[in-house]
């Protein structure tokens, strides 16, 4: 993948998290950063299917989960998959999309599957939705609902390269598209072996008791009118399970729990009053948090707060 995407190593890292632990990914950034450059690649190396959706406001749910056609050969309705019937599916501009559709979004997120007519066709395996949306433009655009975005494991963003991480890209994209000599890596049905022992990972009582310490600092602080949900503990705990099994190991640390809080918290996150007025997002308020929840002492000093 560091063939054609400069630089965005967290980034990458984060993907390949959200893809060990069966979650989806929100990249949040504004256009031209290569975030549908990211998603084509990851499923380039890892061998997966790829399909992407232009959301629109006239975008139907049956465009994207497909629809029964009549085939008159054979005298009645078959079902026609749409795009949502891929490995890695890329959701472009997610929120200009109708609640309508939304919708049949969320529910392929979270029951791997689409009703069409009453009958619920399940998705390929594995299936990941990386959807994406521009935070500055939000005229004709519909905000994503809480229930959805609390389904998103993670938030990404690109961010803007430096001035050689650019340089090195005009130089090589130069002569041609490096995307297209990516050779895969992987294969789609290695994964499941691969989640399971993601899922093995060895998680101790003191590490599951400083993820819940965190979430439930989120619920309690007075900067925040909206915490993170149980669901984050879970997912948050599955990150960081995956984050370990990256790393070569078999075991959680307070470390991979503190890399992972602001990519799989924050968006969850509502400000209240005083901390809009004061200046703050959601990311400045987990920093506060993560240093003042107790590190588990038996962890020792390579655990010390990161933020």
């Amino acid at each position: 993948m560091g063939r054609v995407i400069v630089g965005k190593a967290d980034q990458t890292r984060l993907i390949t998290v959200a893809l060990l632990a069966d979650g989806h990914v929100l990249l949040d950034d504004v256009p031209g950063v290569a975030k549908t450059l990211l998603v084509r690649t990851v499923a380039a190396a890892l061998g997966l299917s790829f399909s992407r959706v232009q959301c629109t406001a006239d975008l139907l749910p049956a465009d994207v989960t497909g629809s029964m056609v009549f085939d008159q050969k054979r005298g009645e309705f078959e079902f026609r998959p749409g795009p949502l019937f891929a490995n890695i599916v890329l959701a472009d501009e997610i929120n200009r999309a109708t609640p309508r559709t939304q919708s049949a979004f969320l529910e392929a997120m979270e029951e791997r599957g689409v009703t069409v007519d009453g009958v619920t066709h399940p998705l390929p395996r594995p299936f990941l939705m990386l959807a994406t949306q521009n935070p500055v433009e939000l005229k004709g655009t519909f905000p994503l609902p809480e229930a959805q975005v609390d389904r998103f494991l993670a938030r990404l963003r690109m961010g803007y390269p430096s001035h050689d991480e650019e340089t090195l890209m005009l130089e090589r994209f130069r002569g041609g598209d490096p995307l297209a000599e990516v050779q895969a890596v992987a294969v789609a049905e290695a994964l499941p072996a691969v989640r399971e022992t993601v899922r093995a990972v060895h998680v101790a009582g003191d590490i599951a008791d400083y993820i819940v310490a965190l979430t439930q600092a989120t619920r309690e602080t007075p900067l925040l009118k909206l915490g993170a949900s149980p669901r984050a503990s879970l997912y948050l705990q599955h990150a960081a399970q995956a984050a370990a099994a990256l790393a070569g190991r078999d075991y959680v640390t307070p470390n991979d729990v503190q890399d992972l809080i602001a990519p799989v918290l924050a968006h969850r996150l509502m400000l209240s009053r005083d901390a809009v007025i004061d200046g703050r997002d959601a990311d400045d308020v987990l920093r506060e948090i993560t240093a003042t929840v107790p590190v588990p002492a038996e962890a020792g000093e390579d655990s010390a707060v990161t933020g």
